[in-house]
């Protein structure tokens, strides 16, 4: 079976899940988002690209982002982010604040709301604009030079992103943010409010699957910084549903509230499913679904 016969089974699969769930209204810019549409993209370490639904719809790419961030941060040598935050699941809400106050301003992992402050606190002190860094890094990734953020997105998220600048400013009364919190929040904002599709995601995440190597053969990571952030994306990548994640996909993969999943077969692929509908962790519904589907019939996950 190929690859695009095995998408066309997993949107088929994933179907009656299209539509459940919730959009995400707390940022009332992608309130707006049709809770029916879908799309999932499959790119290959040999340069083949495959998709189904709405797979070359842009989308707001949200927390998907922190998978970049990261990346960039350990590319610039960055291993002493590890001091900052840590690398273990959160086991509690994305936004929490009381686990950040119980852990003296160290966040658990860098892909809830306060490690992601920390990584783009560290990415801006290392390229002066994070926001761009990371858009940069995916226009060439995906050979999209059009994709940026979505400014209407971006504002909204800063007008409404009142945890977020508590989750800051906390972090830095205990000295963990060098840059000033309103600094961080806009670059943090910034790279949120990429819009992206399926295809773009799954191009720009192909770097994972080749343990560290870039779209031209240039390397970005060493394989054991790739090794890295697979295992953080499989234990920390879909917040405090990780271990579900894990159970029913069986990839390294990171969500976000635009709706959207990047999921990485090791050596093999980079994935990216979409569709609006979250659950009550943040994940979206019909991805979780689509991509579970995928490696049940392909085999193809990391166990």
């Amino acid at each position: 079976m190929n690859y695009q016969d095995l998408l066309y089974i997993a949107m088929r699969e994933a179907r009656p899940a299209i539509g459940e769930g919730c959009v995400a209204d707390y940022i009332p810019a992608l309130a707006a988002a049709d809770p029916q549409a879908f799309g999932m993209a499959l790119a290959t370490v040999s340069g083949e690209v495959y998709g189904v639904g709405d797979w070359e719809h842009p989308f707001s790419i949200q927390s998907i982002s922190k998978a970049f961030s990261l990346a960039l941060v350990l590319a610039h040598g960055g291993d002493d982010l590890w001091k900052r935050v840590g690398r273990e699941p959160s086991g509690n809400p994305f936004n929490s604040l009381i686990q950040l106050e119980a852990e003296d301003g160290i966040p658990r992992n860098p892909f809830i709301n306060a490690g992601a402050l920390v990584v783009t606190d560290r990415l801006q002190t290392l390229t002066g604009d994070a926001g761009s860094a990371v858009r940069d890094f995916l226009r060439r990734e995906a050979g999209s030079p059009l994709l940026d953020t979505d400014r209407d997105v971006a504002l909204s998220e800063a007008a409404n992103g009142h945890r977020n600048a508590a989750l800051a400013h906390f972090m830095a009364s205990y000295g963990n943010l060098d840059n000033p919190v309103d600094t961080v929040l806009a670059q943090y904002y910034a790279q949120c409010a990429l819009s992206a599709s399926c295809r773009d995601l799954a191009l720009a995440g192909l770097f994972l699957a080749r343990h560290g190597v870039l779209a031209d053969g240039t390397r970005l990571l060493s394989d054991g910084e790739a090794k890295q952030v697979n295992a953080t994306l499989l234990t920390c990548g879909t917040y405090d549903a990780a271990g579900e994640f894990a159970y029913r996909v069986g990839l390294p993969g990171k969500s976000g509230v635009g709706g959207g999943i990047l999921a990485i077969v090791p050596g093999r692929a980079a994935l990216c499913a979409w569709s609006p509908g979250l659950d009550s962790a943040g994940n979206s519904m019909a991805a979780v679904a689509a991509l579970d589907a995928f490696t049940t019939h392909s085999g193809l996950s990391v166990f």
